[in-house]
């Protein structure tokens, strides 16, 4: 077929001629082709010749419609779909490799067969090599590196719901009714948002084995969702916010549903109250280190890579939630002073770990302990953060929903292009505002558990954030 300049247009247009296979060669790009099969699958190569004389072709990745940078469909890590713009990109590159004297194709199949030879035997020795092959940024279906958070997010769902069913298993052996039966076991046991979790690390370990040519299909892709998630709308009362923080503080006599006692260690206590003052998640709370915090001036500053949004984030502490930390450094023995000698000291240790903070599930399964014992809806330390937001912009605090975004760390509300202006060109910390929110915030709660009294003094603050 004649070389041509190839358009999105005619890429989606054209026909397959039945039980043959053609080549569309592109003009602007040298060696790039669009070959369609006669069952009408439409894939980019890239042709080339060594030096010696032989030629080559390197397999690009899957057409998709469309002509701009982002493509239109996502695979999850399996053959890579590219658009007519990223195929022309993907091919220079190619070219540059050939013009420097380089095999592409060659040296893909000897990449497959160096994968090939890696002791990936097991569902566990595949989970290692994926997650590994993440962090070092070998593998980024997506297009970009796994944060940190991410990965460690994958690695608790693996842990505690994946591994004890078929951590030990063959590869051959996992196969779909397999997988079914290990979703549905955990969704039996009531447990959904981290059935779907386990669910996407099975399916990405399997695409990273696909692409590796360790495995030759995926037995996860296809099957439906473990379990439907539906956005939560809990917000305690003030009577169960009261009760959950007195037994919070002081859990003696609370019981189980089945009458055994609850035990709640003060560090944990800690941890909770704070995630009901400063309305943070909880990993971001139980992640809290030394070298964040300037108490002096009621200060601690989170970095981007342990925020959702990837930025670093000031909280402006109210009295309450310092004299907590300060308590939780003490039981942490951490002291400000040794900041520079400790600059990963967490104020919340591990049991197991004190060099790593505690496990984020563990505060979350701490909660649920205290919430069944009161015998109220369940609750999770994100219905504290949806409720503390909820009274903020309500009539008893008339927090703006701006000075409200800012607190959580959301995306600003002002909409439009104001919310491009707030996104990209200011970048105040607005601590002030934050500041008066989060001190007329701790008021009130202090107030709804029956630690403080309403005084002028918390009047002032609310009319200081009001919109």
């Amino acid at each position: 077929m004649a070389a041509r300049n190839l358009t999105a247009r005619f890429c989606e247009s054209v026909k397959p001629v039945e039980g043959k296979q053609t080549a569309y060669p592109d003009t602007d790009v040298r060696g790039l082709e669009l070959r369609v099969s006669g069952e009408g699958r439409k894939v980019w190569t890239f042709r080339y010749r060594l030096s010696d004389g032989k030629q080559r072709r390197l397999t690009l990745g899957l057409w998709v419609p469309g002509d701009d940078e982002a493509p239109k469909a996502d695979t999850d890590g399996g053959p890579r779909p590219l658009t007519l713009r990223e195929a022309r990109k993907a091919a220079r590159v190619a070219r540059a490799g050939v013009d420097a004297e380089k095999d592409p194709a060659g040296d893909k199949r000897l990449r497959k067969a160096a994968a090939r030879a890696e002791p990936v035997k097991t569902f566990g020795d595949l989970f290692d090599a994926y997650i590994s092959a993440c962090e070092r940024g070998k593998w980024t279906p997506r297009g970009k590196v796994k944060r940190a958070r991410s990965l460690a997010d994958e690695r608790a769902a693996y842990r505690l719901y994946v591994k004890p069913v078929i951590g030990a298993k063959a590869l051959e052996q996992v196969t779909r009714p397999v997988i079914r039966d290990l979703l549905e076991g955990i969704t039996d046991r009531g447990i959904t948002a981290q059935a779907n979790k386990a669910q996407q690390v099975i399916r990405q370990a399997f695409n990273y084995a696909l692409d590796r040519e360790r495995v030759a299909v995926n037995p996860a892709l296809g099957l439906k969702a473990a379990a439907p998630v539906a956005a939560s709308e809990r917000v305690l009362s003030d009577g169960e916010l009261r009760a959950f923080w007195k037994a919070v503080h002081n859990p003696a006599g609370l019981r189980s549903p089945e009458g055994d006692p609850v035990y709640l260690g003060r560090p944990m206590a800690i941890a909770l109250s704070l995630c009901a003052l400063l309305l943070l998640r909880r990993n971001e709370v139980i992640g809290m280190r030394a070298s964040e915090l300037d108490l002096d001036h009621a200060l601690w500053t989170i970095p981007g890579e342990r925020m959702k949004n990837g930025q670093s984030h000031l909280v402006p502490l109210a009295p309450r939630a310092v004299e907590l930390i300060r308590e939780a450094m003490t039981l942490a023995a951490v002291r400000l002073a040794d900041r520079a000698k400790s600059n990963d000291a967490p104020v919340f240790p591990g049991a197991r770990d004190p060099s790593k903070p505690m496990r984020p599930d563990s505060v979350t399964h701490s909660m649920q302990a205290v919430v069944e014992g009161l015998k109220i809806d369940a609750a999770s330390p994100h219905d504290l953060r949806r409720t503390g937001s909820t009274l903020m912009t309500s009539e008893r605090l008339r927090v703006s929903p701006f000075v409200r975004s800012l607190v959580l760390s959301h995306t600003t509300d002002t909409g439009g292009g104001a919310a491009v202006s707030s996104s990209h060109y200011d970048r105040n910390s607005y601590i002030a505002e934050k500041r008066a929110a989060l001190t007329a915030w701790e008021g009130l709660l202090l107030e709804i558990v029956g630690e403080r009294e309403r005084s002028s003094n918390v009047e002032q603050l609310r009319s200081g954030v009001a919109s």
